[in-house]
């Protein structure tokens, strides 16, 4: 990204409302996280697929007045110019964490910072309620997600395999953590 190409992140307001959706951009699955516990300690391998393919969540239907203005949730979104290029939803969860409800770049930006940027807004925010850190949930088929939070500093601290029961093609949920210092 252009250093010249500033990137504004605003709290949602009931005048954005209308841009959280433009966000939802669909995103390439080409492997998977493959978890392993061992003498107390998660880790894991990644298997690629043979073939890849491209998905998109469906848009969320929330009320989202609900995330303007509040101390135990947030929405941010980012802005390049007049245009929404990503977003963030938060809560603080009962754990102390902040857990990240949502996190999406639109495709076109991916890779140039823009979700770093998000994650340190929302790690700024978390840290403002004094939480001790952020988690989220992945799927299991979602590498490249997977990939990113590493590179954030997240590590996976648990497994669920019944979560996704609903659905045939994801065979584990992961939960990822990164703890403030």
């Amino acid at each position: 990204m252009n250093k010249a190409e500033e990137i504004v992140i605003f709290p949602l307001k009931d005048e954005l409302v209308e841009d959280i959706h433009k966000t939802n951009d669909s995103f390439k699955v080409f492997g998977k996280v493959v978890p392993r516990f061992q003498s107390g300690k998660w880790s894991f391998e990644e298997t690629l697929f043979d073939e890849t393919k491209e998905i998109r969540f469906p848009d969320d239907t929330l009320d989202w007045s609900c995330y303007i203005n509040r101390e135990d949730k947030a929405l941010f979104l980012a802005y390049k110019k007049t245009n929404c290029i990503g977003q963030i939803r938060i809560i603080k969860d009962w754990n102390r964490f902040c857990y990240i409800e949502n996190i999406a770049v639109k495709k076109e930006f991916r890779g140039s910072g823009i979700g770093k940027l998000l994650l340190t807004e929302a790690e700024e925010w978390a840290k403002q309620r004094n939480l001790i850190g952020m988690s989220l949930e992945a799927q299991d088929d979602n590498l490249g997600a997977c990939r990113f939070y590493v590179k954030q500093g997240f590590l996976l601290g648990g497994v669920d395999t019944l979560k996704q029961s609903y659905n045939p093609n994801i065979e584990t949920t992961l939960y990822w953590y990164k703890l403030f210092k």
